[in-house]
C-alpha cells in the first residue's frame, strides 16, 4: 500500500508540473511496475495494454457514439432545439435562460460531450439572450451548466467507460442516468427562476416567439425516436450497446442530410474532431489502465478495503468520504481523467461495503448506484472554480464575458447539482427504480 500512495503522491505532483494526464499515469504505473517486478515485466505488461486496448470490441462503442455526437453537432440540429425549447418557456420571466438549459440538456445527451455543447450552444442562444436583455452572468451560466447533464443523460460516454472498467451492465447505467438526469434539468429550471425571483434585472419578463419552422419540429422529432431506439434496443436485449452506437452513427448522417445542414466540409470536420477525441480517450484509457495495475499489484484497493473494514466504519460514512475525495480533484481534475484515476480504487471498496437491506443489499446495483453518484459529481467538477473545464470553454468563444462573470453565473446551478447529490446519495430508489422495474 506504501508503493501505491507513493505513486499517487507522484502522479498528482507530475500532473501540477503540468504533464498530461495520461502520460503522467503511464508514466507513474510503468515505473512503479518495475521498480516491483522488474523492466522487463513492466514493459511487456504495457505493451499488452496498448495493444489489448487497441484491439477491444467493446471499447469501439466510443468512437461510434462520438462520431454520432459530432455529425449531430456540425448539422445545425442544435438550432431546431433551442427554437423548441425556447417555444415550451419563452413566456414565462427567465424563459430564453430555461430553453438554453433545455436545448443543452438534449443536445449534449445526443452529441456526448459537455465541451462540444457548452461551445455550440454558446453560438446559439448567447445572441438571442443578449438581444432580449439577459445578464451575461445568467446567460453564460445557464449554457455552461446545461452542458453538464448529457454526460449523466444516455447515450454518456462517461457512463460507458465507466462501465468498461467495473463490467456493469452499461443497458442498466444508461436506464439509470435517465431520472437524475431528469432531476438536474428539473432543478436546474428551478435555478434559473430562483435567480429571477432574487434578482429580477437578470432577465426580462417575457420575450417575443421566435417563428418555429416545421422542420425545427421534425429535426426533434427525429432526435427522440433516435435515442428511443436506442435505449429500447439495448434495454430490450435487441442489440448490444456496441451495435446499438452502429445503429447511431449510421443514422446521424442521414438525420443531419434531412433536416441539418450537413455538407462535405462538416462532415470531414465531424470525422476529425471523432479521430482526435478518440484518440484522447484511448491514451487516457491506456495510461489508466498502466496505472491501475501497478496500484492493483501493490494491493491499494484489498489494503483499502481491509482498513475500511477493521474500522467497522458506516457505509454511509465511507460514500461521504469518496464524495468529499471528488469534490476535492474535481477542482484540479477533468472530469474523464478523473473517473478512469479513481474508479479502479474505489468501486472494489464500494462493492464490499454493507448497506444493509432494500436495492443496496444487491451488489449489482450498488456499482450502478455509486456510478450515478460518481457522474454528478464529475458534472459539478465541469463548473466548480479553479478549473471548471465548461466556464473555460465559454471564456475561450465569449472573449468579452470575464470568467468571474461567467463563475458568478453558474453559481445557482452547482447549488442546484449539490441539492441533486443529497437527494441521490439520501434516496437511492431515484437512481435504481427505473432498473428495477424494467428487470
Amino acid at each position: 500500500m506504501t508503493e501505491s500512495l507513493i505513486g499517487f503522491a507522484v502522479l498528482l505532483l507530475l500532473i501540477f508540473l503540468k504533464m498530461p494526464v495520461a502520460f503522467a499515469m503511464a508514466l507513474v504505473g510503468l515505473v512503479g511496475f518495475a521498480l516491483m517486478r522488474g523492466l522487463d515485466a513492466a514493459l511487456a505488461m504495457t505493451g499488452t495494454l496498448v495493444f489489448d486496448a487497441g484491439l477491444a470490441y467493446s471499447l469501439s462503442v466510443v468512437p461510434l457514439f462520438i462520431f454520432m455526437g459530432n455529425v449531430l453537432a456540425r448539422s445545425g440540429i442544435s438550432h431546431g432545439l433551442y427554437a423548441v425549447a425556447n417555444h415550451a418557456t419563452a413566456r414565462m420571466r427567465g424563459g430564453l435562460a430555461m430553453a438554453s438549459v433545455i436545448a443543452c440538456g438534449g443536445f449534449s445527451a445526443v452529441c456526448g460531450s459537455s465541451l462540444a455543447t457548452a461551445a455550440t450552444m454558446s453560438k446559439v442562444a448567447m445572441p438571442s439572450m443578449r438581444r432580449y436583455g439577459y445578464a451575461d452572468s445568467l446567460a453564460a451560466g445557464s449554457i455552461a451548466a446545461g452542458g453538464t447533464l448529457g454526460i449523466l443523460i444516455p447515450p454518456s460516454v462517461i457512463l460507458i467507460i465507466y462501465g468498461l472498467l467495473t463490467e456493469s451492465d452499461i443497458g442498466k447505467l444508461f436506464i439509470a442516468g435517465i431520472v437524475p438526469g431528469l432531476l438536474g434539468l428539473v432543478l436546474y429550471l428551478a435555478a434559473v427562476q430562483v435567480a429571477v425571483w432574487r434578482n429580477p434585472s437578470l432577465a426580462p419578463p417575457a420575450e417575443e416567439l421566435d417563428p418555429l419552422t416545421r422542420r425545427d419540429g421534425l429535426g426533434v422529432a427525429a432526435l427522440v425516436i433516435l435515442f428511443a431506439i436506442i435505449m429500447v434496443g439495448i434495454y430490450g436485449g435487441f442489440f448490444t450497446p456496441t451495435e446499438a452506437a452502429g445503429i447511431g452513427a449510421g443514422a446521424s448522417l442521414p438525420l443531419a442530410a434531412l433536416f441539418g445542414r450537413l455538407g462535405w466540409r462538416p462532415l470531414m470536420g465531424a470525422i476529425g474532431e471523432s479521430a482526435r477525441a478518440t484518440a484522447m480517450i484511448f491514451v487516457l484509457i491506456i495510461g489508466a489502465d498502466i496505472f491501475t495495475n501497478f496500484i492493483n499489484f501493490a494491493g491499494l484497493p484489498d489494503a483499502l478495503s481491509g482498513f475500511v473494514y477493521d474500522l467497522e466504519v458506516n457505509a454511509w460514512l465511507v460514500i461521504a468520504a469518496i464524495v468529499v475525495v471528488y469534490l476535492i480533484l474535481g477542482c484540479v481534475l477533468e472530469s474523464l481523467s478523473m473517473i478512469l484515476l479513481t474508479v479502479p480504487v474505489f468501486y472494489p471498496l464500494v462493492s464490499e461495503l454493507d448497506f444493509g437491506t432494500g436495492l443496496l443489499a444487491d451488489p449489482e446495483l450498488v456499482l450502478i448506484w455509486f456510478a450515478i453518484v460518481v457522474v454528478v459529481v464529475t458534472e459539478i467538477s465541469l463548473i466548480t472554480p479553479p478549473v471548471g473545464l465548461n466556464v473555460f470553454v465559454l471564456r475561450s468563444v465569449l472573449e468579452d464575458v470575464s470568467l468571474a462573470t461567467i463563475f458568478k453565473g453558474v453559481t445557482p446551478f452547482w447549488i442546484a447539482d449539490i441539492v441533486r447529490l443529497g437527494l441521490l446519495i439520501g434516496c437511492p430508489v431515484l437512481s435504481l427504480w427505473l432498473v428495477g422495474a424494467m428487470r
